[in-house]
């Protein structure tokens, strides 16, 4: 009698979960596509006082005005790089700066540590001007280098680096250094293929967020062939008024790449934030 409860309560809470993950789901796609039907409307279905939930006259004219529109393919190209940029040199850098405090001893360890997860506390926002005037003395204002190095260091990474290399028994490290192995040599051969999961995951959430960057590329870039596709599209909001239709275009064409890589590379990140919680996949 108990076992039949407990299965009843059982399915009972895997029925309950499943729908909750429908409503979610549903309340998550029902934007993306509201937005697909209005970019495929003509503009005036979009301010007809007669609702439609699917286009009455199929178009991709506001498609094809947007990509005429501005210069989105060199948008593309900017936050393709930059975003490629920041992804490639977060992550060396928050692997090695996680390999030293993790498995490193060396004097002011937790101190420079501590100090570095202070970082979790100052709004971005709270770092323009000094990373401003910093780039205005260095030269490097409306160029990549001032568009990526301010982007490069991400104290969530480090820390999600430092507490998965701490669960990695150190039998792994002292046979490597008893074979001659350097840190370097160490982290590349032992730590890195073990932790291919992780810094997968990290890679995708950190590339997102730099392809989403709008607020540094609005502050540091000062011509139009330098823009962003975040910042792109504010121009083309400009030029088309209240074109809602060409408006959910150009942000669809702008979340495309992303939503893309994140579908091509969704196993892994799964995977690695599974590994992050102590959790097998």
């Amino acid at each position: 009698m108990n076992g039949a409860m407990q299965q009843r309560s059982q399915l009972g809470w895997t029925v309950a979960g499943a729908i909750a993950c429908l409503v979610l789901a549903a309340l998550w796609t029902f934007p993306l596509l509201w937005a697909m039907s209005t970019a495929l409307r003509p503009e005036h279905e979009t301010v007809s006082a007669v609702f439609h939930w699917l286009p009455q006259d199929w178009t991709l004219d506001a498609f094809r005005i947007t990509l005429g529109a501005g210069n989105l393919p060199r948008w593309l190209f900017n936050s393709a790089l930059v975003a490629l940029l920041v992804t490639v040199v977060t992550m060396a850098i928050s692997l090695m700066a996680a390999y030293a405090f993790s498995q490193l001893r060396f004097r002011g360890r937790s101190l420079l540590f501590g100090v570095a997860m202070l970082a979790f506390l100052l709004p971005f926002e709270a770092l323009l001007v000094p990373l401003f005037r910093t780039m205005n003395q260095l030269g490097l204002i409306n160029s990549y280098a001032g568009l990526v190095l301010p982007q490069v260091v991400s104290p969530v990474v480090i820390y999600v680096f430092k507490q998965f290399f701490d669960q990695i028994p150190a039998d792994f490290r002292e046979a490597a250094v008893m074979d001659g192995a350097g840190p370097l040599r160490v982290l590349w051969s032992v730590y890195l293929p073990i932790s291919g999961n992780i810094v997968w995951a990290m890679a995708i959430v950190t590339f997102i967020g730099a392809w989403n960057n709008f607020l540094w590329p609005f502050i540091i870039v000062t011509s139009n062939d330098m823009m962003t596709i975040p910042l792109g599209l504010t121009q083309t909001y400009d030029a088309f008024g209240v074109r809602y239709a060409q408006l959910m275009a150009s942000a669809l064409l702008g979340a495309l790449p992303v939503g893309l890589a994140y579908a091509l590379f969704q196993r892994r990140v799964t995977q690695g934030f599974l590994a992050a919680s102590g959790l097998k996949g």
